[in-house]
């Protein structure tokens, strides 16, 4: 698994380490506001502490009901026979991903259309011109079982809900955090997996390296003044955390939001001294710094 995650990092990053735009800073690599320990870092860790308590889902498109239906019952399913459990071993544990491929959209077939943004593993992520990832097993998994062919729709992460709104796909299978938000444009399924926020930080950053619990470290964040820039995934819940979302319970912060296409660009960017730290969900954080750590 960690070979695969940092190929797909590498991909990722040889995009351009400033691909990310700031929706407050403005992400030109100046580095101010950025702290000496994130100038000088060259690698990353995760500050193990769950921020938030979320569940994922996958949002179904409002015009399917019985899609809706397919898909609990599938959920269901590999929950009980525990396929789920041996996708999550995948990339939690020491089994091995299954790469998935895409088929061509052709509205004259039987397709399930599958809107996701790659660039949020181990959910989904590219390895090649496949896709690989938690997300896109399942969803290889519910095309089968529906007897559909499984088109994949890449895309910038807040243009997936988007598109299944506007009839574009079918459902939404993207490491979605269940929100009311989002129920405007999706119906979402049974959940499947509990999810959290985590702060990501340089390694020589010592300020939140004694703190053990959510409370300490949220009062600590609220603390921060805007020359600190927070860098996040465009889009994600983690994005919300530091804007402020009155949706999902967050009152955000004073530091400065900088977004990006993916979180990757985000913790590179910080190795890189431009931002501060970063705020993405629990699985992902992991597995973006042991590849990024590897590749230093």
């Amino acid at each position: 698994m960690k070979k695969l995650l940092a190929a797909a990092l590498s991909a990722v990053l040889a995009v351009g380490l400033l691909a990310g735009c700031g929706s407050k800073g403005s992400g030109d690599g100046s580095g101010d506001g950025a702290s000496d320990a994130g100038s000088s870092a060259k690698t990353a860790q995760v500050i193990d502490v769950d921020l938030t308590d979320e569940e994922y889902a996958f949002g179904v498109d409002k015009t399917q009901p019985e899609l809706l239906e397919q898909v609990n019952a599938f959920i269901s399913k590999i929950k009980e026979d525990g396929t789920l459990d041996e996708i999550f071993d995948k990339y939690f544990g020491d089994g091995e991903p299954t790469a998935v491929k895409s088929a061509a959209l052709d509205e004259s077939k039987d397709q399930l259309v599958v809107a996701t943004n790659a660039a949020f593993e181990p959910f989904e992520y590219m390895q090649g011109d496949s896709y690989v990832g938690i997300d896109m097993e399942i969803a290889s998994l519910l095309a089968e079982e529906l007897g559909k062919e499984l088109v994949i729709q890449n895309m910038d992460f807040d243009a997936v809900c988007l598109s299944v709104g506007q009839q574009k796909c079918d459902i939404a299978m993207a490491g979605l955090t269940v929100s009311e938000e989002r129920k405007e444009y999706v119906t979402f399924s049974d959940t499947y997996y509990q999810a959290s926020q985590r702060l990501i930080v340089p390694s020589g950053d010592t300020v939140f390296a004694d703190m053990t619990d959510a409370e300490e470290i949220a009062a600590a964040l609220a603390e921060l003044d805007s020359s600190v820039k927070i860098g996040v995934q465009q889009g994600t819940t983690g994005n919300s955390y530091v804007e402020g979302s009155e949706d999902l319970g967050f009152p955000g912060l004073e530091a400065t939001c900088q977004t990006y296409k993916s979180g990757s660009l985000a913790v590179q960017d910080m190795l890189n001294g431009n931002i501060d730290y970063v705020i993405i969900d629990a699985a992902p954080a992991a597995a973006i710094t042991e590849a990024i750590n590897a590749m230093q």
